[in-house]
């Protein structure tokens, strides 16, 4: 029998408490909704985690235990620990894969990852999103169109500062003329990552059957091949035997002359 991907779905969980419009459309929290996206996925093992619980809901056993984590955040990203931050990006770079949702650009994680500022253009307008698929080949785009849209969503705009992505998968167009790179690929160490734009949070892109559709190609995609700690720098015995030398660099430098 093959091992669940054992996914971790990491939500802020404040505009879900304040704020009346995204209560209505994510009455559990955006992180419960995601959840619910891979109900009927048998090869998933689903947890969520949210910012106010102890340790960010991000333990060392809980990050231990993860292949995927899922993350999503806008008001709050200060409040993340740094600590805390250093460990996911330890895991990340020994194969933990990151998947990164819409404001989640500005975390620290994804920032830290990326080397960049991740700023962009921004307009919250209600505006129709045209998600091209550029890489129709790909395991993320499997089971997704040409193109699919959503009638109201939030604008990010280029320029997007980020690192040139190993792999552009979709270019979204926006009703007021702007463009952006709405899903982009990197490998960070041994980790996969993706980040996918849609989801603000006062609109329903993650009840769209395509969104959906998308962020579970990417938790497959993103799960780990491999899982080798990458912050360690051992002395290494030697698998040959090694003929006879003078060892002190010096010495061994001018005799060899």
């Amino acid at each position: 029998m093959t091992e669940k991907i054992k996914l971790t779905i990491w939500n802020e969980f404040r505009h879900e408490k304040t704020n009346a419009a995204v209560q209505k459309i994510y009455p559990e929290g955006i992180h419960v909704t995601l959840a619910n996206a891979f109900a009927n996925d048998s090869q998933v093992a689903t947890r969520t985690a949210t910012l106010d619980q102890p340790e960010h809901g991000l333990t060392d056993s809980v990050l231990k235990d993860t292949d995927v984590l899922i993350w999503w955040g806008h008001c709050a990203h200060s409040e993340v620990s740094d600590e805390i931050v250093e460990k996911i990006r330890q895991r990340v770079l020994s194969g933990m894969g990151l998947i990164v949702l819409h404001s989640g650009h500005y975390s620290k994680i994804f920032k830290r990852l990326m080397g960049s500022n991740c700023s962009l253009r921004w307009r919250e307008a209600a505006e129709k999103e045209r998600l091209w698929n550029v890489a129709p080949g790909h395991p993320i785009t499997q089971g997704i169109g040409e193109y699919f849209e959503l009638q109201n969503e939030e604008m990010y705009g280029e320029r997007f500062d980020i690192p040139e992505p190993e792999k552009l998968i979709f270019v979204s167009w926006f009703e007021g003329g702007e463009v952006f790179r709405s899903g982009a690929t990197w490998t960070r160490g041994n980790g996969k990552v993706f980040y996918f734009r849609p989801g603000h949070e006062t609109y329903p892109s993650y009840h769209n059957k395509d969104v959906q559709q998308v962020i579970r190609n990417a938790v497959h995609w993103a799960k780990p091949l491999v899982n080798l700690p990458t912050n360690i720098a051992p002395n290494t015995e030697p698998l040959e035997t090694l003929s006879e030398k003078n060892t002190n660099f010096g010495e061994a430098g001018i005799k060899g002359q």
